[in-house]
Protein backbone atom coordinates (compact mmCIF):
# COMPACT_ATOMS: atom_id res chain seq x y z
CA UNK A 1 0.00 0.00 0.00
CA UNK A 2 0.88 3.80 -0.66
CA UNK A 3 1.04 4.99 2.91
CA UNK A 4 -0.97 7.95 3.76
CA UNK A 5 0.05 11.66 2.91
CA UNK A 6 3.41 10.71 1.16
CA UNK A 7 1.79 10.52 -2.52
CA UNK A 8 -0.78 13.35 -2.74
CA UNK A 9 -4.56 13.18 -3.18
CA UNK A 10 -3.96 11.35 -6.52
CA UNK A 11 -3.29 14.53 -9.14
CA UNK A 12 -0.03 13.46 -10.53
CA UNK A 13 0.38 9.73 -9.77
CA UNK A 14 0.13 8.65 -13.04
CA UNK A 15 2.80 10.99 -14.04
CA UNK A 16 5.13 8.24 -12.26
CA UNK A 17 3.33 5.27 -13.18
CA UNK A 18 1.44 3.13 -15.88
CA UNK A 19 -1.80 2.24 -14.85
CA UNK A 20 -0.65 -1.44 -15.67
CA UNK A 21 1.60 -1.05 -12.83
CA UNK A 22 -0.43 0.33 -10.84
CA UNK A 23 -2.86 -2.69 -11.03
CA UNK A 24 -0.25 -5.23 -11.27
CA UNK A 25 1.73 -3.65 -7.68
CA UNK A 26 0.31 -1.97 -5.59
CA UNK A 27 -2.40 -3.28 -2.81
CA UNK A 28 -4.09 -0.39 -1.97
CA UNK A 29 -4.13 3.21 -2.22
CA UNK A 30 -4.24 5.15 1.32
CA UNK A 31 -5.06 8.82 1.23
CA UNK A 32 -3.40 11.63 3.32
CA UNK A 33 -5.94 12.37 5.71
CA UNK A 34 -9.46 13.68 5.38
CA UNK A 35 -11.24 16.25 7.71
CA UNK A 36 -14.77 17.70 7.48
CA UNK A 37 -13.34 21.09 7.03
CA UNK A 38 -10.33 22.29 5.00
CA UNK A 39 -7.31 22.66 6.78
CA UNK A 40 -4.27 24.78 5.11
CA UNK A 41 -2.00 23.54 7.68
CA UNK A 42 1.05 24.48 9.33
CA UNK A 43 3.27 27.29 8.28
CA UNK A 44 6.89 26.49 6.46
CA UNK A 45 9.16 24.77 7.67
CA UNK A 46 6.90 21.35 7.66
CA UNK A 47 9.89 19.29 7.11
CA UNK A 48 13.51 18.64 8.35
CA UNK A 49 15.56 15.72 6.79
CA UNK A 50 17.78 14.27 9.96
CA UNK A 51 19.91 11.21 9.52
CA UNK A 52 18.24 8.26 7.70
CA UNK A 53 14.83 9.79 8.57
CA UNK A 54 12.49 12.77 7.99
CA UNK A 55 10.84 14.97 10.43
CA UNK A 56 7.14 16.45 9.24
CA UNK A 57 4.96 18.68 10.74
CA UNK A 58 2.72 19.13 7.75
CA UNK A 59 -0.78 19.63 9.94
CA UNK A 60 -3.24 17.53 7.96
CA UNK A 61 -3.49 20.00 5.25
CA UNK A 62 -6.74 18.68 2.90
CA UNK A 63 -9.30 20.03 0.84
CA UNK A 64 -11.98 18.71 3.35
CA UNK A 65 -14.56 16.43 3.15
CA UNK A 66 -16.80 17.71 0.75
CA UNK A 67 -14.22 18.56 -1.75
CA UNK A 68 -12.45 15.51 -1.60
CA UNK A 69 -15.40 13.78 -2.63
CA UNK A 70 -15.71 15.97 -5.48
CA UNK A 71 -12.59 16.62 -6.87
CA UNK A 72 -10.18 14.02 -5.80
CA UNK A 73 -11.87 11.11 -4.74
CA UNK A 74 -12.87 10.00 -8.32
CA UNK A 75 -9.53 10.68 -9.93
CA UNK A 76 -8.33 8.11 -7.23
CA UNK A 77 -10.54 5.47 -7.91
CA UNK A 78 -10.05 5.65 -11.60
CA UNK A 79 -6.75 3.68 -10.97
CA UNK A 80 -8.71 0.58 -10.07
CA UNK A 81 -7.09 -0.67 -6.66
CA UNK A 82 -8.91 -0.21 -3.71
CA UNK A 83 -9.20 2.76 -2.25
CA UNK A 84 -9.02 3.31 1.64
CA UNK A 85 -9.56 6.85 3.37
CA UNK A 86 -7.19 8.37 6.40
CA UNK A 87 -9.88 9.91 8.92
CA UNK A 88 -8.16 12.88 10.77
CA UNK A 89 -10.72 14.60 13.80
CA UNK A 90 -10.48 16.17 16.76
CA UNK A 91 -13.75 14.90 17.90
CA UNK A 92 -15.46 11.35 17.66
CA UNK A 93 -18.20 13.14 15.81
CA UNK A 94 -16.15 13.96 12.96
CA UNK A 95 -14.84 10.74 12.56
CA UNK A 96 -18.39 9.51 12.46
CA UNK A 97 -19.01 12.50 10.20
CA UNK A 98 -16.38 11.48 7.48
CA UNK A 99 -18.00 7.45 8.38
CA UNK A 100 -21.26 8.88 6.88
CA UNK A 101 -20.23 10.59 4.09
CA UNK A 102 -17.71 8.13 2.57
CA UNK A 103 -20.31 4.97 2.90
CA UNK A 104 -20.21 3.68 -0.60
CA UNK A 105 -17.39 5.54 -2.06
CA UNK A 106 -14.18 4.20 -0.74
CA UNK A 107 -13.43 0.84 0.13
CA UNK A 108 -11.90 1.20 3.02
CA UNK A 109 -11.09 3.77 6.45
CA UNK A 110 -8.21 4.22 8.27
CA UNK A 111 -8.65 5.90 11.26
CA UNK A 112 -5.78 8.49 12.47
CA UNK A 113 -6.24 8.43 16.46
CA UNK A 114 -2.46 10.27 16.47
CA UNK A 115 -4.51 13.44 17.10
CA UNK A 116 -5.70 15.18 19.79
CA UNK A 117 -9.45 15.07 21.36
CA UNK A 118 -10.27 18.29 21.57
CA UNK A 119 -12.69 17.75 24.04
CA UNK A 120 -9.96 15.87 26.28
CA UNK A 121 -7.93 18.71 26.29
CA UNK A 122 -5.94 18.30 23.53
CA UNK A 123 -5.14 14.60 24.92
CA UNK A 124 -4.34 12.42 22.24
CA UNK A 125 -6.77 9.97 21.22
CA UNK A 126 -4.40 6.99 21.42
CA UNK A 127 -3.51 7.69 24.76
CA UNK A 128 -7.14 7.25 26.29
CA UNK A 129 -7.96 3.62 26.05
CA UNK A 130 -12.65 4.56 26.76
CA UNK A 131 -12.31 6.98 24.09
CA UNK A 132 -10.72 4.53 21.09
CA UNK A 133 -12.61 2.00 22.46
CA UNK A 134 -16.06 4.16 22.03
CA UNK A 135 -14.37 6.04 18.91
CA UNK A 136 -13.62 2.28 17.17
CA UNK A 137 -17.17 0.97 18.57
CA UNK A 138 -19.50 3.92 17.19
CA UNK A 139 -17.30 4.25 13.39
CA UNK A 140 -18.08 -0.05 13.26
CA UNK A 141 -21.51 0.53 13.77
CA UNK A 142 -21.35 2.97 10.56
CA UNK A 143 -18.47 1.68 8.41
CA UNK A 144 -19.52 -2.30 6.92
CA UNK A 145 -16.85 -2.55 4.82
CA UNK A 146 -12.66 -2.68 6.02
CA UNK A 147 -11.70 -0.38 8.78
CA UNK A 148 -8.10 0.20 9.97
CA UNK A 149 -7.01 1.80 12.92
CA UNK A 150 -3.68 3.61 12.45
CA UNK A 151 -1.78 3.26 16.06
CA UNK A 152 0.40 5.56 17.32
CA UNK A 153 4.15 3.86 18.56
CA UNK A 154 3.78 5.80 22.06
CA UNK A 155 1.20 4.99 24.69
CA UNK A 156 -0.76 1.98 25.83
CA UNK A 157 0.21 0.77 22.51
CA UNK A 158 -0.39 -2.69 23.01
CA UNK A 159 -3.76 -1.97 25.41
CA UNK A 160 -4.77 -0.01 22.63
CA UNK A 161 -4.10 -2.50 19.53
CA UNK A 162 -6.03 -4.92 21.66
CA UNK A 163 -9.29 -2.58 22.32
CA UNK A 164 -8.95 -2.25 18.39
CA UNK A 165 -9.99 -5.73 17.77
CA UNK A 166 -12.33 -6.03 20.81
CA UNK A 167 -14.50 -3.46 19.28
CA UNK A 168 -14.37 -4.03 15.62
CA UNK A 169 -11.41 -2.98 13.52
CA UNK A 170 -10.53 -5.47 10.49
CA UNK A 171 -6.96 -4.37 11.02
CA UNK A 172 -4.63 -2.13 12.51
CA UNK A 173 -2.09 -0.15 10.80
CA UNK A 174 1.66 -0.13 12.98
CA UNK A 175 2.49 2.83 13.38
CA UNK A 176 2.52 6.63 13.12
CA UNK A 177 5.18 8.55 13.33
CA UNK A 178 7.13 9.18 16.13
CA UNK A 179 7.03 12.31 18.41
CA UNK A 180 10.80 14.26 17.18
CA UNK A 181 11.96 18.15 17.53
CA UNK A 182 14.96 19.44 15.39
CA UNK A 183 16.49 22.37 16.43
CA UNK A 184 16.49 25.33 13.27
CA UNK A 185 18.36 28.13 14.69
CA UNK A 186 20.78 28.15 17.63
CA UNK A 187 19.81 31.92 19.23
CA UNK A 188 16.99 32.49 19.24
CA UNK A 189 16.04 28.96 19.82
CA UNK A 190 13.61 28.00 16.49
CA UNK A 191 12.43 24.21 16.48
CA UNK A 192 10.30 22.22 14.69
CA UNK A 193 8.47 19.44 16.42
CA UNK A 194 6.93 16.69 14.56
CA UNK A 195 6.73 13.24 13.48
CA UNK A 196 9.86 10.85 12.51
CA UNK A 197 9.32 8.89 9.89
CA UNK A 198 12.02 6.79 7.51
CA UNK A 199 14.69 4.37 7.99
CA UNK A 200 15.62 5.52 11.23
CA UNK A 201 12.57 4.05 12.97
CA UNK A 202 12.38 0.79 11.08
CA UNK A 203 13.68 -1.50 14.35
CA UNK A 204 11.60 0.09 17.07
CA UNK A 205 8.48 -0.20 14.37
CA UNK A 206 9.53 -3.82 13.35
CA UNK A 207 9.78 -4.85 17.36
CA UNK A 208 5.96 -3.55 17.50
CA UNK A 209 4.61 -5.54 15.02
CA UNK A 210 6.21 -8.42 16.17
CA UNK A 211 4.77 -8.39 19.66
CA UNK A 212 1.31 -7.08 18.82
CA UNK A 213 0.71 -9.69 16.15
CA UNK A 214 0.93 -12.21 19.13
CA UNK A 215 -1.42 -10.04 20.84
CA UNK A 216 -4.19 -9.63 18.51
CA UNK A 217 -5.65 -12.34 15.62
CA UNK A 218 -6.89 -9.63 13.34
CA UNK A 219 -3.87 -8.46 10.78
CA UNK A 220 -0.98 -5.97 11.10
CA UNK A 221 0.04 -3.88 8.72
CA UNK A 222 3.23 -2.73 8.79
CA UNK A 223 4.67 0.90 8.30
CA UNK A 224 7.73 2.44 9.01
CA UNK A 225 10.81 2.99 7.34
CA UNK A 226 10.66 0.45 4.65
CA UNK A 227 12.57 1.10 1.72
CA UNK A 228 13.55 -1.93 0.23
CA UNK A 229 12.20 -5.58 -0.43
CA UNK A 230 14.37 -6.73 2.18
CA UNK A 231 12.69 -4.15 4.91
CA UNK A 232 9.29 -5.43 3.74
CA UNK A 233 10.17 -9.23 3.93
CA UNK A 234 11.75 -8.51 7.62
CA UNK A 235 8.00 -7.26 8.56
CA UNK A 236 6.19 -10.04 7.01
CA UNK A 237 8.33 -12.14 8.69
CA UNK A 238 7.62 -10.44 12.00
CA UNK A 239 3.99 -10.33 11.47
CA UNK A 240 2.48 -8.17 9.32
CA UNK A 241 0.24 -9.46 6.52
CA UNK A 242 0.50 -6.35 4.56
CA UNK A 243 3.00 -3.38 4.54
CA UNK A 244 3.13 0.36 4.11
CA UNK A 245 5.51 2.62 1.63
CA UNK A 246 5.51 6.21 2.73
CA UNK A 247 8.48 8.45 2.94
CA UNK A 248 10.37 6.23 0.39
CA UNK A 249 7.59 7.51 -2.07
CA UNK A 250 8.93 11.45 -0.88
CA UNK A 251 12.28 10.42 -2.35
CA UNK A 252 11.62 8.18 -5.29
CA UNK A 253 7.89 8.02 -6.43
CA UNK A 254 8.24 4.79 -7.68
CA UNK A 255 10.15 3.34 -5.16
CA UNK A 256 7.16 1.02 -4.33
CA UNK A 257 7.76 -1.01 -8.03
CA UNK A 258 11.10 -1.33 -6.99
CA UNK A 259 10.09 -2.95 -3.04
CA UNK A 260 7.85 -5.07 -5.13
CA UNK A 261 10.13 -6.54 -7.59
CA UNK A 262 13.11 -6.95 -4.64
CA UNK A 263 10.31 -8.80 -2.62
CA UNK A 264 9.28 -11.57 -5.11
CA UNK A 265 13.05 -12.01 -5.96
CA UNK A 266 13.79 -12.76 -2.41
CA UNK A 267 10.56 -14.90 -1.67
CA UNK A 268 11.17 -16.51 -4.83
CA UNK A 269 15.04 -17.34 -3.52
CA UNK A 270 13.81 -18.04 0.06
CA UNK A 271 11.55 -20.71 -1.71
CA UNK A 272 14.22 -22.27 -3.76
CA UNK A 273 16.67 -22.80 -0.63
CA UNK A 274 13.77 -23.91 0.81
CA UNK A 275 12.82 -26.79 -2.00
CA UNK A 276 16.35 -27.59 -2.90
CA UNK A 277 17.49 -28.31 1.17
Amino acid sequence: MLASGTWGLGENLDNFFALKEIKENIGALVTKGVSVNPRKGNLPPRIFETPCGLINSIGIENPGIKEFKRNYLPRIKSYGVPVIVNLYGEEIEEFLELSQELRGEADGLELNISCPNVKKGGLFFSYDSKTVSKLVKEVREIWKDFLAVKLSPVGPVYEIAEICEKYGADAVVVANTYPALAVLEFKPLKILQGGLSGPAIKPLTLRLVYEISKKIRIPVIGCGGIVSGKDALEYLLCGAKAFQVGTANLIDPRVSIKIIKELRDLKNGLCCKSNSS
